[in-house]
């Protein structure tokens, strides 16, 4: 029996470019087998996409778009029980593809094209995140609270500079008028402490934001997350830490406290905004103040 292989599509991903770029996939795509090509139409879509993909018993799930689109198909594949979750490819259309870089796929198109179709599936480990309210949501890269929220918030407002530099702009504004420590304890499976906090990220990948190694040692198989907390510093220590998290060596300062943890629980005594993976979990507007993280092991099958 040949394999059943399903494309995702997004294609407004990479500020509307991806549709045209998938289309000088496509014979590549073609070539390797019969797919069935579906494209998402509204936030949310790819979610309801990878949930009816696995229900109607297809073997691989390709992924064409960015960040976003990988996080909508990971919650819309963790609806369903894991024997019917497809293992799934990914083709970085996205403007940052931090996801992808962090597990090394390639930026060349045919080839992570060539990985996802032929490549072996490997387990991947997700993570889950819940709010004092009940409300729940998965991410397979990064969970931030505090300063790097913001910083998401503040990027999608930002037009004229795109990948990388959008980030950067978005963090100069936000050393600029959001640089507030919150009062945070955290409770793991391994310790607690309680401090004044900029920001709290957990990683099940290493990078966010367009390029920056927030969790550095992270691994998508280790059954773990990464995490990574800057206490109380001055806005000129801020830049000058920038580029050390930029490197991935940020832990060398005694403002950083990096470890790893199986579950955390971060009680805040202010609200909390919150992404994950760059998507908007607690805006400005939050009354979030509490959130238990944990990791799912071996949660899915990445091709890559």
């Amino acid at each position: 029996m040949s394999r059943r292989v399903r494309i995702i599509l997004n294609p407004i991903a990479d500020h509307n470019h991806a549709g045209q770029i998938a289309a000088g996939l496509r014979p590549l795509i073609e070539k390797a087998g019969n797919a069935e090509w579906v494209t998402t139409d509204h936030p949310g879509h790819a979610v309801e996409l990878a949930r009816q993909t696995g229900e109607q018993g297809f073997d691989l799930l390709l992924v064409l778009g960015g960040d976003g689109t990988i996080h909508e198909v990971i919650n819309g594949l963790m609806l369903l029980p894991a024997e019917k979750r497809p293992a799934i490819g990914i083709v970085p259309l996205g403007s940052g593809n931090d996801f992808a870089q962090s597990l090394g796929i390639p930026l060349d198109l045919p080839e992570a094209t060539r990985r996802a179709l032929a490549g072996q599936a490997k387990r991947m480990d997700v993570g889950l995140v819940k709010d004092e309210h009940g409300r729940t949501e998965y991410f397979d890269n990064t969970c931030g609270a505090g300063f790097d929220a913001i910083v998401n918030l503040r990027s999608r407002k930002i037009h004229f500079v795109h990948g990388f530099m959008m980030y950067f702009v978005a963090v100069l504004q936000t050393i600029a008028l959001n640089f507030t420590a919150i009062p945070m304890s955290v409770q793991t499976d391994q310790e607690a402490w309680s401090q004044p906090s900029l920001m709290l990220a957990l990683g099940n990948g290493k990078r966010e934001g367009g390029g920056f190694l927030i969790t550095p040692d992270a691994r998508v198989d280790d059954g773990l997350l990464h995490y990574a907390t800057i206490g109380r510093i001055s806005r000129l220590f801020m830049l000058r830490i920038i580029p050390e998290v930029m490197r991935g060596t940020h832990g060398r300062f005694k403002q950083v406290r990096l470890g790893v943890c199986r579950e955390m629980t971060l009680t805040a005594g202010n609200p909390l905004c919150v992404h994950t993976d760059g998507e908007v979990f607690a805006g400005f507007d939050s009354d979030v103040r509490k959130l238990t993280i944990q990791v799912v092991p071996n949660a899915v099958r990445l091709v890559y």
